[in-house]
């Protein structure tokens, strides 16, 4: 055996350093420390307050209909850029009729996991009139309008902002803000010396609020380029009314219909015609209560055949939120809610049935002594797993039917309206069946333990959000695995006039963002 100069063999030292090279290694693979992490870049993010929010204000300065095709294209365009210029291979996804969705691109060196970042760039319609300032003019104000806030300049003297202030702009809240959240993530880790542990995608899309209308046929021919991802993390909806971060694990799905009912084929004089020719407002009004109780139980038979009761994980899971509904009672006015006071977070796991609106004759100013001629309710239902829109389409005509009414699609011609005493036109404004992701999937377990560590409180697991997206197109063409990380204030008036972002919410999130792209790929939790 050789000796070195100082008595240590050279087998020793080799041993040695493999030891240390693998120490080294192994140091490497674990995950960094999320207070840490998140308060790197809370220290970053305090130093670049003035460029974030002067980043946001111009993407909300862009008019983001999808019907605008010309303003579309520019966000989508200038979302490309500001992609780029983070080092994100980014490009545009089109599809004929379709708004572009806009694709980013980040692969790391040594990353095994790959998650895909979902938002949508385009925003609800707009009437001006309601709005307090324009929509898209961002306004920056003390607080939200019901206390009465003092209207700010953009960048604040001393450049730093009061987390209780507010941008208000369409899409401010939904969902612009988290795009610039997860964008500044990006600058925070590059700036802090560290990187994402996952490779990265992006997927906007430009035509959410419209429906998604072409959002299977894009998935479907840039597939090549969407699958194989191990989740995909939804940047949209609000977090907890109580202000804590949740996961939000499932959508319910939706099917919306419009039904018109039939009386004289004029209007008539309610004193000469009353109680002898059929009222349609008053027939309408039957129709709607034989089909939902007071306490939004569903009447019609068959119905909950096919609903997917809550599970005990999802039960337990429940119990864990705060108990927020007499707070939102009182904000709303409201001295009972249904079902004897039901938690929220338990009646969003059921099947519901709304009423949107009504239409018969005039009231107020307007008001006529008269029976009409027609009267007309449109209704949309929020569905469950296992429901189909298909099979409720099925369930309402049966349901019209045992009412005593002849079903219709198309208006009556006067040999249908002589034949049937009781006509009902349906009119379905298409649907999609809902989604929802096991509370022990392994992409839920490594969310949770990658930003749980950097909160104060657990992060909540809501089994379903009340609202629906098609996100059962994801599921379908691509297999993804998709869970809801939201960031925005709960109180945002997302689709309502005066649009509003909390900026503690921005600045969390772009924290909580940061942690997760920093500690995912290395706490990524195997299959159970």
């Amino acid at each position: 055996m050789r000796l070195l100069a100082n008595g240590v063999s050279v087998k020793v030292t080799v041993s040695l350093l493999a030891a240390t090279c693998m120490a080294t290694a192994a140091a490497a693979q674990l995950p960094p420390e999320a207070r840490t992490v998140r308060a790197e870049v809370r220290a970053w993010r305090e130093r670049n307050e003035v460029p974030i929010v002067r980043e946001l204000v111009e993407l909300l300065a862009i008019p983001n209909l999808a019907t605008d095709s010309v303003n579309i294209r520019r966000n989508a365009e200038w979302l490309v850029r500001a992609l780029e210029r983070r080092g994100v291979a980014a490009r545009l996804l089109e599809v004929e009729g379709s708004p572009p969705a806009v694709f980013g691109s980040l692969d790391v060196p040594g990353a095994s996991r790959t998650i895909v970042l979902y938002a949508h760039y385009d925003g609800q319609p707009v009437d001006t009139s309601e709005w307090t300032s324009h929509p898209w003019r961002p306004v920056l104000r003390s607080g939200p309008l019901d206390r009465s806030p003092r209207e700010l300049p953009l960048v604040p003297e001393g450049g730093r902002y009061d987390p209780e202030w507010r941008l208000f702009a369409r899409s401010a809240g939904d969902d612009k803000s988290p795009i610039i959240a997860a964008l500044a993530a990006l600058d925070a880790l590059r700036e802090s010396g560290r990187r994402p542990t996952v490779n990265l995608r992006f997927f906007l899309e430009g035509e959410e609020e419209r429906g998604s209308q072409h959002l299977r046929a894009m998935l479907t021919r840039h597939a090549g380029l969407l699958r194989g991802a191990d989740a995909w993390v939804f940047l949209d909806g609000p977090v907890h009314q109580s202000r804590r971060h949740q996961l939000v694990l499932g959508v319910r799905g939706v099917a919306g219909f419009q039904i018109t009912v039939y009386g004289p084929n004029r209007a008539l004089h309610s004193g000469h015609y009353g109680n002898w020719a059929p009222n349609p407002a008053l027939l309408l009004a039957h129709l709607v209560a034989s089909m939902r109780d007071p306490d939004g139980r569903i009447l019609i038979d068959g119905f909950y055949s096919d609903v997917r009761p809550p599970g005990p994980a999802e039960r337990e899971a429940l119990r864990a939120f705060p108990d927020v509904d007499p707070v939102l009672r009182a904000e709303l006015g409201l001295a009972a809610s249904e079902a004897g006071n039901a938690p929220n977070a338990e009646r969003i796991l059921l099947p519901a049935l709304n009423v949107q609106g009504l239409s018969a004759g005039r009231t107020g100013a307007l008001t006529t002594n008269a029976i009409q001629a027609e009267a007309t309710a449109s209704f949309d239902f929020r569905l469950v797993p296992e429901q189909t829109p298909a099979r409720l389409r099925e369930l309402v005509v049966a349901h019209l039917a045992r009412q005593g009414y002849h079903v219709v699609t198309e208006e009556p011609d006067s040999a249908t309206r002589s034949r049937y005493p009781r006509i009902a036109r349906l009119v379905w404004r298409g649907g999609y069946p809902a989604t929802r992701i096991a509370l022990d999937h392994p992409a839920v377990r490594s969310l949770a333990a990658a930003i749980e560590p950097a909160l104060d409180q657990p992060l909540l697991r809501l089994p379903t959000s009340g609202g629906s997206l098609p996100m059962h197109h994801f599921v379908e063409v691509l297999g993804a695995p998709l869970i809801t990380f939201p960031i925005v204030n709960h109180d945002n008036s997302q689709h309502g006039p005066n649009e509003n972002l909390r900026l503690r919410n921005l600045w969390d999130g772009i924290e909580l963002l940061a942690v997760l792209l920093a500690r995912l790929g290395a706490v990524w939790q195997p299959q159970s």
